[in-house]
């Protein structure tokens, strides 16, 4: 290009007027980085109104705008996009992530089942007086009151003995049949709807850094952005020019800090420069951190045993309990079976084997919830999380992060947009339209 024309494009330029157009922008960039945000994750739950009707009313509206938190519930108002899909997060990261971690059978194997065993007979030992105790005198209160003490301490001392066998042959049999008793998506998926503030902790643990490294990159996008917008108003000076652009530059900045975050999710070069995504550059660091939430909050003792007895096959799991239990009673019963059999008559006997083994389901799960005990097996799991997390390929991990928000992106660039469109006009208020 000639200096002529260069003097020709520049010349009568309002240069305050021309240079306030991309510092507006690039202030209203960093605003709209910022309240984006605010809008990803606050509030962790729904702060608004119920209207009636709304629901109703949602059923019509166009498929995105029912995306809108709270809105296909019947409220106006906001919860943010990350807590309110936390469900959906779950479901995406057993997918994309924690089923190829590991299937339940390995987390289980990764508890130590012998060692669950070791725990559940030290805390189970004390309780069987009191649990032979109750069974008796509910199903043969007279005998057992008429039996002498010392037959009764060796009926105690019996059963205590044979307690390791029988715990090791319950968590034996949890573990042949825990892929068919433990849902590990549905565990997460469940725990991360109870608990959105998780999936917060998630992105805020390890990417703060690099959230607020997006939030100032708004200024820099926003303000370039704004040099050929400030060209463009000097050239045709008519006073809508600001508020339409602005939309396109608040649209457009939105944009960018997204894919500063998550693209590309593998190293690559552009114009000879290495560039990866912000997120993605640090997988090796999100993954302990992802691997501590989880090991921490979702996938623990205390929670699979909580799931196995109170999950959607709780009662299958109790009835697996029972039926591994009776055997062992009879054991426990050794050389005295037979007598005692015939003493009680067989239906008798057979009720009394019965209500031990379900009265006993609830106590050999009920180790499982020490919180101190389930913290020290965790560690195996977290472990086992962080190391397959860094294994996963990039986009695969990127995909795991982004997907539970990628369908609500569009929220983030129209609140862009709407700034955008705002910082137009109050350009205009302040400095008027270019001469």
């Amino acid at each position: 290009m000639s200096v002529l024309a260069v003097d020709w494009l520049l010349r009568d330029v309002d240069w305050l007027h021309f240079w306030t157009i991309p510092v507006f922008t690039g202030v209203i960039g960093w605003l709209i980085n910022w309240t984006g945000l605010i809008m990803l994750f606050n509030p962790i739950r729904f702060h608004g109104v119920r209207i009636p009707g709304m629901r109703e009313l949602a059923g019509v509206l166009p498929r995105k705008v029912q995306e809108v938190p709270g809105l296909a519930q019947g409220g106006v108002g906001w919860q943010g996009i990350i807590p309110a899909r936390a469900a959906k997060m779950g479901s995406i990261a057993v997918d994309k992530a924690i089923s190829k971690l590991g299937t339940a059978s390995e987390f289980y194997q990764q508890l130590e089942p012998d060692k669950i065993a070791e725990h559940i007979v030290e805390v189970f030992r004390p309780e069987v007086p009191g649990l032979v105790d109750d069974v008796m005198h509910r199903e043969r209160p007279g005998l057992w009151r008429d039996l002498p003490s010392p037959v009764k301490e060796a009926v105690y001392a019996r059963v205590q003995a044979q307690l390791p066998g029988i715990i090791h042959r319950v968590t034996d049999e949890i573990g042949v049949h825990i892929d068919q008793l433990l849902d590990p998506k549905l565990m997460v998926i469940d725990h991360f709807e109870a608990n959105p503030r998780l999936v917060v902790s998630i992105f805020r643990d390890f990417g703060q850094r690099e959230l607020n490294l997006m939030v100032n990159f708004g200024f820099v996008f926003g303000f370039l952005l704004g040099i050929p917008v400030a060209y463009v108003d000097h050239l045709f000076g008519q006073w809508w020019l600001l508020p339409l652009l602005g939309v396109a530059v608040g649209w457009t900045t939105n944009a960018l800090g997204m894919w500063l975050i998550f693209e590309p999710p593998e190293r690559r070069r552009i114009w000879g420069a290495p560039v990866q995504g912000l997120f993605p550059r640090r997988q090796s660091e999100a993954a302990e951190v992802y691997a501590q939430i989880i090991a921490e909050d979702v996938i623990t003792l205390e929670n699979v045993g909580d799931y196995l007895l109170n999950g959607p096959d709780g009662d299958r799991t109790r009835q697996l309990l029972a039926d591994a239990l009776r055997p062992a009673i009879d054991q426990a019963a050794g050389v005295l079976r037979g007598a005692v059999r015939v003493a009680v008559g067989p239906r008798s006997y057979d009720a009394i084997r019965d209500a031990v083994a379900k009265e006993a389901v609830g106590k050999t799960i009920l180790p499982f919830q020490d919180p101190a005990f389930s913290r020290q097996q965790g560690e195996q799991i977290r472990a086992l999380i962080a190391t397959r997390t860094k294994e996963l390929p990039p986009a695969d991990f990127v995909e795991m992060m982004r997907a539970a928000i990628r369908e609500d992106e569009w929220m983030l660039y129209a609140h862009g947009a709407v700034m955008g469109l705002a910082g137009g006009f109050l350009h205009l208020v302040v400095f008027g339209v270019a001469r």
